[in-house]
């Protein structure tokens, strides 16, 4: 009786989690919301709202940085052309401009779990490049910049 209660339990644990992989899958706009963002080159905290663009694409807009020096960035759309990658259930093609540095990141992003969003930023070859996590956020950190 103990054997079939465990096996029982295991089959049910694997197929739980096999339903999952079938059926956890994202949606285009789950990645719509605020996230905070450590700048991999300063250190700075910002906050970053991605929204539905329209057209299937998606962008990035800075809403709130905490340097002073760094505020003049505030509305700035610095991530451009990002789509949903059914498939993969990431989002990818997203083009990155960084103040102060030349030329365009790359960047493909996936949600890690629904509160955690998992971005890989890189020029030229994805291997060559830097993985950040963005804790989303329920609320804009600057009322003052409104975003479309």
């Amino acid at each position: 009786m103990k054997l079939k209660t465990t096996v029982l339990l295991l089959l049910s644990f694997f197929v739980a989690e096999k339903q999952c992989i079938l059926f956890c899958q994202n949606k285009p706009d789950d990645i719509v919301g605020y996230y905070l963002n450590e700048d991999p080159f300063s250190g700075t905290l910002s906050q970053i709202y991605i929204y539905n663009a329209g057209n299937g694409t998606y962008e990035g807009i800075v809403i709130w940085t905490k340097e002073e020096d760094r505020k003049q960035f505030e509305g700035l759309v610095f991530l451009k052309g990002m789509t949903f990658n059914t498939k993969e259930n990431e989002w990818e093609n997203a083009s990155i401009i960084y103040p102060g540095k030349k030329g365009k990141f790359k960047a493909f992003m996936r949600l890690e779990k629904d509160d955690l969003l998992r971005v890989r930023g890189y020029w030229g070859v994805s291997m060559f490049g830097k993985t950040l996590y963005w804790p989303k956020e329920q609320v804009s950190r600057n009322p003052k910049i409104t975003h479309p």
